[in-house]
C-alpha cells in the first residue's frame, strides 16, 4: 500500500478474532498531536458524536491502560483506549480540521467506513 493510507495501516492491529483496531496513543502520532491533553479533548468529543449517533462509546472505544515505567521504580498508568474503525472515524471528523494529517484520516476512514445498525 502507498500513499497516506500506509500510516494507518501500519499502525492497525488486529486482535484474536481478527478485528480489526488501533491504540489511541499511536493514532495520535499519526494524526499529528503530540500531546496526550489536546488528543484526548479529541476522543471526548468524538465519544459524544458517538452518543448523538446512538451507538454507545464503549462498543468502540475501549479502555487499554497500560503501565509503564518512568524511572527509579516507578510505574505509572497510561490511559490508552482501542479504537475501532468507527471510533477513528469520529475522531478525525471530530480533530483539528487544519492539520494536514486529520483531512487524510478522515479520507481514508470515511472511504472504509462499517456499516452500523
Amino acid at each position: 500500500m502507498i500513499g497516506p493510507s500506509k500510516d494507518f495501516e501500519s499502525i492497525k492491529r488486529s486482535d484474536e478474532n481478527g478485528v480489526e483496531y488501533w491504540t489511541a496513543r499511536e493514532l495520535m502520532g499519526v494524526l499529528g498531536y503530540s500531546k496526550w491533553q489536546r488528543f484526548e479533548e479529541v476522543i471526548i468529543r468524538a465519544k459524544q458524536s458517538c452518543v448523538n449517533s446512538r451507538q454507545f462509546p464503549q462498543d468502540h472505544f475501549t479502555g487499554a491502560g497500560k503501565l509503564t515505567h518512568v524511572g527509579h521504580g516507578i510505574v505509572r498508568n497510561l490511559d490508552d483506549y482501542k479504537l475501532d474503525r468507527y471510533a477513528c472515524y469520529l475522531i478525525a471528523q471530530n480533530g483539528d480540521s487544519r492539520k494536514k494529517e486529520i483531512a487524510l484520516a478522515q479520507t481514508y476512514f470515511v472511504s472504509l467506513k462499517p456499516k452500523l445498525n
